[in-house]
């Protein structure tokens, strides 16, 4: 992990959180408010959310990593196609089972889904932006 993987990184968390932010925070908050009654207190929320800071740098640190691993250097677009399947592995299954699992409209679960495939388009294309491997281990 060299010094353009940790600038990748942390770009990737930043850049999630404030897309987290215009998604959740702007875009939802209406239907959220609607359906207050389902979810937590937002006061015990706020009080857990250092949980969300801490997993979403755990997924965002593996994301990060195993892009360096497939790298090939085939600029935005390569990080593109990784995020694209990344949430296709994640993004839109997990929209889904929180639908399944918990009484929230489909038509949040899509809007979930949809925001989760942008998100992680969004990251891949800011990872690969960054990214370098190292000039010796290039070679």
């Amino acid at each position: 992990m060299n010094k353009t993987f940790w600038i990748a990184f942390v770009a990737a968390y930043i850049v999630c959180h404030v897309i987290g932010f215009l998604v959740h925070g702007i875009w939802l908050d209406p239907t959220y408010q609607a359906l207050a009654a389902i979810f937590r207190p937002k006061a015990e929320m706020d009080a857990m959310m250092w949980q969300m800071f801490v997993s979403s740098a755990i997924a965002i640190f593996a994301f990060s990593y195993i892009f360096t691993k497939g790298y090939e250097g085939k600029g935005i677009m390569e990080g593109v196609r990784y995020g694209f399947w990344i949430a296709l592995l994640v993004g839109i299954p997990t929209a889904m089972d929180q639908h399944w699992v918990y009484p929230v409209p489909a038509d949040l679960a899509i809007k979930w889904g949809v925001s989760n495939v942008v998100t992680w388009v969004v990251l891949g294309a800011v990872v690969a932006a960054i990214y370098k491997p190292d000039a010796a281990k290039a070679a």
